[in-house]
């Protein structure tokens, strides 16, 4: 698929994937995809910063590579590495065939044949479908040396192996980085970026996600689910529901062919939408009642 050619039609795109996004994010996937230029997604959890690659990807036909960081993540464990079992195997082989040519022996082990492709390599690997969507998730909790890396690799969008040389992207990947913002990460990363917060979305975006991602509930139960989330958003808790939580909630209230919220059913639910002990233990007894009168009363006409 091309990529689209205006913010409506990126809007348009993503929702027949099921993403339903407002006009400020929709435009700055627009300049993202225009200008090929990365996107820097900063947001709470649960907010919908992965999903967007995911419906990036799957809208325009190209392929998703994803690097999910983690602390220790080095420049090595992200391009490339050599399959050092593989490559014993071939000494002993040549030993035992009395072919131990060393120079010879040691061009085959540092060939493509050993080489295991890392999230960044592959990304750079031509596609008949197109340059990949690269998501590089949760960058928030890599270090500083790798983010100087990463903003090198990204700005040249080529990796060098010395065994192989220099390989350069014949057409640079949609890059999409994501962070839950545990800590800051460096202007210099972020200004090779276009750059987005995404928010906690309102009620009315909010009941239309759910509707995309769960048609089969009610419209009155899926009201009373967003209402209440919306509500619970405010409360003094540790962690605060992403719309990843209320879509799971809703799933599970279906499951369990629940009709409309009850203050007992809230009760029995509340891991889908709260992951902290001491969160859930707030909501015991009458404040899950107090919130759910209140958000019922949100959504009676004025």
């Amino acid at each position: 698929m091309q990529t689209p050619q205006s913010i409506d039609a990126v809007q348009s795109m993503l929702a027949d994937t099921g993403y339903v996004c407002g006009r400020a994010l929709a435009t700055v996937v627009f300049l993202s995809l225009k200008l090929g230029r990365p996107l820097f997604l900063e947001g709470e959890a649960g907010v919908g910063k992965t999903e967007i690659a995911k419906a990036l990807a799957a809208s325009l036909g190209r392929k998703l590579i994803r690097l999910q960081c983690y602390e220790g993540l080095d420049a090595s464990s992200a391009v490339y590495e050599w399959n050092f079992p593989a490559q014993m195997i071939a000494i002993r082989t040549a030993e035992a065939s009395g072919n131990a040519d060393r120079e010879m022996l040691q061009r085959e082990l540092f060939s493509p044949d050993f080489l295991v492709e890392r999230p960044l390599l592959e990304a750079m690997r031509p596609d008949e479908n197109g340059a990949p969507v690269l998501l590089i998730d949760e960058l928030d909790r890599t270090d500083e040396p790798f983010e100087a890396f990463l903003l090198e690799a990204l700005s040249d969008f080529q990796v060098t192996i010395p065994e192989l040389g220099t390989i350069r992207a014949p057409e640079p990947p949609i890059v999409i980085l994501t962070s839950n913002r545990t800590r800051e990460v460096h202007d210099a990363l972020k200004r090779r970026c276009l750059y987005h917060w995404v928010d906690y979305p309102d009620f009315n975006r909010e009941l239309e996600i759910l509707h995309a991602r769960a048609p089969e509930a009610a419209d009155t139960l899926s009201r009373e689910i967003v209402a209440f989330v919306q509500r619970l958003r405010t409360e003094d808790i540790f962690k605060k529901p992403g719309v990843a939580e209320t879509i799971d909630w809703a799933k599970c209230l279906l499951a369990l062919d629940v009709i409309d919220l009850s203050p007992e059913v809230i009760s029995d639910t509340l891991g889908a939408i709260l992951k902290y002990q001491d969160d859930i233990q707030k909501l015991q007894g009458s404040e899950a009642k107090r919130l759910l009168d209140e958000a019922k009363a949100s959504l009676e006409p004025a």
